[in-house]
């Protein structure tokens, strides 16, 4: 037994309220930095250490692997090494995984199904569209799989949602939601959301199966309640059913996941489902400072969502105040923030990787990204390509998964001319018109080629080939590609993964072909990520052989972008709100805190969708530690046309004396009399035409002329350098230039604005 106050120790009051809570439903509402993940962590020590509980009746279920690692790490820390290695901790997904591989059988599937990541779900998708003839133009197939996502996430199968669609669209979705899952069954394939899906159903028609798991796990922990779908809130209630030893973790004022089925309902409603329910609010605030803190829950106020009132509070200090900084467009924007990044680290104070800069749509990241080019800032952009994305990794991996599962056509598909083996698109689309025809996956209709060949070469004389009939040479490739597969399943049975690996690569010829294809450098460079994608097998040399090849198989397949975050990396962070949750940085930046943008421009006519996008602020502006910085800009370029922007109604939500406004600086500062003077003009009449003030109206000898500048005219900008006007335009009263930049490509200025000078021929 573990004495109480080592765990305990440093905890504050309501901390170590909601640790010592009576076993029952206990619902700890943590505010941002309020240590939730340190009280979830020892409130499994307490179990275990204080009250006895054996690990083994413990499930903890994280929303990323890195806080798995992370409370495992902790946990260690506090009992002792292995003192909780029995417990069970994951995603909801890993975990789900885990249960399947044990007892899938039940639902008549095979335990070595594959998991499809979002790339292998959307090749799936397209060939739905290509079965069942439906124009990809027409219907897009990312836009089809969310509707059968969303589908999935409220527990609705292909035969409900085609009973209940109404539209067009619907009717179409419906078509491919049912031929999807029969592509996904005939290759053994699981999607993320068939993980927890099955596993649903899986409890629900197999009884005894679910009262095991409820036996084994009579204390469950839940982080991020506020972010759980309806899947995850079904299968956490069938859990606890029995027990009702459930303590869960969340803050409905940082619900931001709905466009992935969270359901902020499920928070909400936790009092009403568990009416004994213990519920304890986290307000200590241990990583802001209160001038950041103010901002943030003068903004989460004006809520109309039901909530339960908050406030955070820190013994950080007051710090600096929040600074709002305008930029005349998206492009001046981001040269603020560079430049503000360039201050701070010269200052010695901060570091590159102490900086993190914020925005709503990926889009805004360009402009972001050239400007620290520019500054020669070192930077990383969260939602790249990513390590178990590249090409040469999914290959690899495509190889290792038909090892495993030969019947995953997805991966079949996709090797099944890498390295180049003389199969053509035609010799492809012939084989999957033959695995359609018998309905049967492409390694089966490979398999009945190789039969169809044999009794081919035994008949005596041989039959004249027919027209439709497949050639020589392609059959001979296919057969040979089937060969390795089956030679591959041989040597899975008894290598282990490493060595399995080395002797993969080797028989297929990876690195050859990748510098045939690449030529001897980049060839090289990606040998080196497969060669990295063999050093992550070490790490599961330890487990049985059978189990180490599924099992790094499974767990790369969830790793999520957070998860790859390279951490210690000395480079400013560019990342999108969404995916910013969790983390944390000494400066923050926010750009684009505009209407259309912070609140996204599909929220306006949407109460709840316009509570989210508020939530997505607050989560934003709590990520930061010492110092926030909130920025929008006075125009903004959408669909081809750059227009006057309204700032952000979060902005004015905020009392002014808790902001402080920078001055203008640099381009800024020649068009900061004129600016909202034009703004002003622009919103209350904004669809009138607007002079520019009498000051700087243009004149010219024989009277006012509505254009100055002409297509082909040498200009001179005080920033950009020379150009060449492509054309100039009235707009709201204004002249609108479009100059070519030499250097710095095609810029929209306001001639009032940017003091554009003709340059010397």
């Amino acid at each position: 037994m573990t004495d109480a106050s080592t765990i305990l120790d440093g905890l504050n009051p309501a901390q170590q309220q909601a640790v010592m809570a009576a076993p029952g439903p206990v619902l700890v509402l943590a505010g941002p930095g309020s240590g939730k993940t340190r009280v979830l962590t020892s409130r499994v020590a307490y179990l275990i250490g204080v009250h006895g509980v054996d690990p083994h009746h413990i499930l903890a279920v994280t929303f990323t692997n890195k806080a798995a690692r992370e409370m495992r790490d902790r946990l260690d820390a506090l009992l002792g090494p292995g003192e909780a290695a029995a417990l069970t901790v994951g995603t909801f997904h890993s975990i789900c995984a885990r249960f399947l591989r044990r007892d899938i059988v039940h639902l008549g599937r095979e335990r070595d199904f594959a998991i499809y990541d979002t790339d292998d779900q959307l090749r799936v998708m397209k060939r739905v569209l290509r079965d069942l003839n439906l124009d990809e133009k027409k219907h897009a197939p990312r836009a089809i799989h969310a509707a059968i996502s969303r589908a999935k996430n409220e527990l609705i199968d292909p035969a409900a949602y085609s009973r209940h669609a109404r539209t067009y669209f619907e009717e179409v979705v419906a078509r491919c939601f049912a031929r999807y899952q029969e592509l996904l069954r005939d290759a053994n394939a699981l999607d993320f959301d068939d993980l927890l899906v099955e596993t649903v159903r899986l409890f629900e028609q197999h009884p005894t199966v679910l009262e095991r798991y409820q036996e084994r796990y009579a204390f469950l922990l839940a982080d991020e309640y506020q972010d759980t779908n309806r899947a995850q809130y079904v299968l956490l209630k069938h859990l606890a059913s029995r027990h009702h030893n459930i303590f869960v973790v969340g803050d409905e004022d940082q619900s931001i996941y709905a466009f992935r089925g969270a359901d902020i309902r499920n928070i909400l409603s936790f009092e009403r489902d568990y009416p004994q329910a213990q519920v304890i609010l986290l307000e200590q605030n241990y990583r802001s400072t209160q001038a950041i803190l103010d901002v943030a829950q003068a903004v989460i106020n004006r809520s109309a969502q039901r909530r339960r009132e908050k406030r955070l509070w820190t013994r950080n200090g007051k710090g600096a105040k929040v600074q709002v900084i305008e930029g005349y467009d998206q492009d001046e924007e981001a040269q603020l923030v560079a430049g503000e990044i360039a201050r701070l680290i010269a200052s010695g104070a901060y570091q590159p990787g102490d900086i993190a800069v914020m925005y709503r749509t990926n889009a805004q990241s360009r402009a972001i990204e050239e400007a620290l080019i520019a500054r020669q800032t070192p930077y990383i952009i969260v939602g790249g390509t990513r390590f178990y994305e590249r090409k040469e990794i999914k290959d690899a991996l495509a190889y290792l998964r038909l090892a495993l599962n030969p019947f995953d056509d997805v991966s079949l598909s996709r090797v099944l001319n890498w390295p180049p083996r003389g199969i053509g698109q035609r010799t492809q689309e012939d084989l999957e018109r033959r695995a359609g025809a018998a309905s049967v996956p492409l390694y089966v209709a490979l398999q009945m080629l190789a039969a169809d060949a044999e009794a081919a070469d035994q008949a005596a004389p041989p039959a004249p080939a027919r027209a439709e009939e497949m050639s020589l040479r392609a059959r001979n490739a296919l057969l040979g590609f089937l060969a390795l597969i089956d030679e591959a399943i041989d040597q899975r049975r008894t290598l282990p993964l490493g060595v399995l690996m080395d002797w993969l690569f080797e028989r297929v010829g990876f690195r050859e072909a990748l510098r045939r294809e690449y030529g001897d450098e980049e060839g090289d460079d990606r040998w080196n990520n497969v060669m990295e994608l063999r050093n992550v097998a070490e790490n599961y040399a330890t487990l049985p052989r059978e189990n180490q090849l599924p099992t790094f198989l499974e767990e790369v397949a969830l790793i999520s972008d957070i998860d790859t975050l390279q951490e210690g990396r000395n480079a400013v962070t560019c990342i999108t709100l969404h995916q910013a949750k969790g983390l944390e940085f000494p400066v923050v930046f926010l750009v684009g805190l505009e209407e259309g943008l912070l609140p996204h421009s599909r929220s306006t006519d949407d109460r709840d969708a316009l509570d989210e996008e508020r939530r997505l602020f607050y989560v934003g502006a709590t990520r930061a530690k010492e110092r926030l910085y909130l920025l929008h800009a006075f125009r903004r370029a959408a669909y081809g046309r750059a227009e006057v922007a309204t700032p952000s109604r979060f902005l004015h939500d905020i009392p002014p004396d808790l902001l402080q406004h920078a001055p203008k600086r640099g381009y800024a500062a020649a068009q900061q009399a004129s600016m909202f003077t034009n703004r002003a003009a622009a919103l209350r009449n904004p669809g009138r035409d607007h002079a520019p003030p009498a000051a700087i109206r243009r004149s010219e000898p024989d009277g006012p002329r509505e254009v100055s500048f002409f297509a082909g005219q040498k200009v001179r900008h005080a920033h950009f350098g020379e150009g060449i006007v492509v054309s100039s335009k009235l707009v709201e009263g204004d002249e609108e230039v479009t100059v070519a930049f030499v250097g710095k490509g095609v810029k929209r200025l306001l001639a009032s604005f940017a003091n554009l000078q003709r340059a010397e021929e």
